[in-house]
């Protein structure tokens, strides 16, 4: 960690939290090991060169680990390493928290539907 970047979580959620990576954490958390063609089906949405590339971010940096069997074709299978299941708890109260959050009518990028009331009734009573 340097003087720049003194917050010892950033560099770690940076790895973890872009589009699709927290996705494919959840599921090799919850599925255990998979094989590519299995994470491309449960996320149908995500190109294989995008996976492709997480998937590289996350073995480089220690989370998942990729294992190839020397078969023809080879059959290879990706499942997070100890330190990616370090992540498990932290993973479950993520899905806790969106879930409560969701309940509560939650919308990306506009918030909670009654923060906008809840904001100016803190205001009018400063």
């Amino acid at each position: 960690m340097n003087e720049a970047n003194s917050c010892p979580m950033d560099p770690l959620l940076q790895r973890i939290t872009g589009r699709w990576t927290t996705y494919i954490l959840w599921l090799l958390a919850n599925e255990g090991p998979l094989r590519f063609g299995a994470l491309m089906a449960l996320m149908p949405k995500i190109s294989a060169k995008v996976l492709t590339d997480r998937l590289r971010t996350l073995e480089r940096n220690g989370i998942v680990l990729r294992t190839q069997k020397p078969t023809i074709p080879p059959e290879v299978s990706y499942e997070l390493t100890p330190h990616g299941h370090d992540l498990e708890t932290a993973l479950h109260s993520l899905h806790r928290v969106a879930l409560k959050w969701h309940e509560l009518g939650w919308v990306e990028d506009e918030g909670f539907p009654d923060a906008a009331v809840t904001l100016k009734d803190k205001v009018l009573a400063d």
